[in-house]
């Protein structure tokens, strides 16, 4: 779902070089419409309706860079990819930036010539299993039979966790989260294998969630966020800070609800720099002075996006462990507006 590493490096470095750095807040503002990279269609994350139209805790980061930039959270081309041509989109300047549960690697970072602005979501590789197989660790799964998407760490991360454990496993190949999905429930395979999260969004789908289990092992660390190619500072600058505005405006209490009141100017400094009545950070991006609040107003803050699309009223059910903002125990910060 959210890890290659099959690409050559050195196909996809090259690529970068030619599309780097030519612009691309520019080429947005002129082309009037963000080209948004996301996944082939996962529940909660990213996925159209019957009408084509995308919703999603990913999809809602693109609509606000759209809004921040473009003033528009509909001016966006979303461009479905999977774990195999995700990185190729990117680096050939075919998408702006990838929105796409993808996790922050070192590779991927230095080698293959991308920048991540940030973490939108802290994830680990988990599995899931037809309660029937009667399993209740992964450390039970000798000899099983697993569904892994092509082209990701994820079967790196397996490899190493059955190496580790000195269990054997067979891997059943697919490319999508759809593919995954119906070899599952027809018992082409035993065990589904990806983050927790993804596990959790297929699971919603199913007509009987209740009869498949997710195992309690997390058995690796992953970081997802939005990526966008090296080189182009003034793009990362906006996707990066985008991100920090919509974690920071949940910590400093700015809802979609008291938005338009917040932005007349409150007696939090810092509020009033990322809403723009003090300050020029928007000058400082390229942007007009109202490109947060534009960010916020687009699906709300962070926390209104997590609830609205994964939360725990929401048939994914995730609760908001790891990102929930530090002040309560989570991982979730954001820089300072200053």
């Amino acid at each position: 779902m959210k890890k290659s590493v099959i690409l050559g490096a050195l196909t996809v470095a090259g690529l970068a070089a030619g599309a780097a750095a030519a612009g691309t807040l520019d080429d947005v503002k002129a082309r009037g419409k963000l080209n948004c990279g996301v996944t082939t269609g996962l529940v909660g994350f990213a996925a159209p309706d019957a009408n084509g139209n995308w919703d999603g805790f990913d999809v809602g980061v693109c609509r606000a860079v759209a809004a921040a930039v473009l003033g528009d959270p509909n001016a966006v081309e979303f461009v479905p990819t999977t774990g195999k041509t995700r990185f190729t989109a990117l680096a050939s300047g075919e998408i702006d930036m990838l929105a796409r549960n993808t996790t922050w690697t070192f590779s991927r970072d230095v080698d293959l010539k991308f920048e991540f602005v940030g973490v939108n979501y802290y994830d680990g590789q988990g599995f899931m299993i037809p309660k029937e197989l009667g399993v209740s660790s992964a450390k039970e799964l000798d000899g099983a039979t697993v569904c892994i998407q092509t082209g990701t760490t994820t079967e790196l991360n397996l490899a190493d966790f059955f190496r580790a454990n000195n269990i054997s496993y067979e891997p059943v190949p697919i490319e999508t989260n759809a593919e995954a999905q119906q070899q599952f429930l027809a018992g082409a395979c035993d065990v589904y294998t990806t983050d927790a999260s993804g596990l959790a969004a297929t699971r919603a789908t199913f007509e009987n969630p209740g009869d498949y289990a997710v195992l309690p092992e997390i058995i690796s660390k992953e970081p997802l966020g939005p990526l966008v190619r090296h080189g182009d500072n003034e793009w990362g600058d906006v996707v990066r800070w985008t991100l920090n505005a919509l974690i920071a405006s949940e910590e400093l209490g700015v809802t979609s609800a008291n938005l338009e009141e917040m932005a007349k100017g409150t007696s939090n400094p810092e509020i009033n720099r990322m809403m723009g009545t003090e300050g020029s950070l928007g000058e400082m991006l390229g942007l007009d002075a109202d490109w947060a609040k534009r960010a916020i107003a687009a699906g709300g803050n962070y926390g209104e996006l997590f609830a609205k699309n994964i939360g725990e009223e929401t048939p994914v059910g995730l609760a908001r462990g790891l990102n929930a903002q530090w002040k309560n125990g989570g991982l979730l910060y954001s820089p300072p507006f200053r």
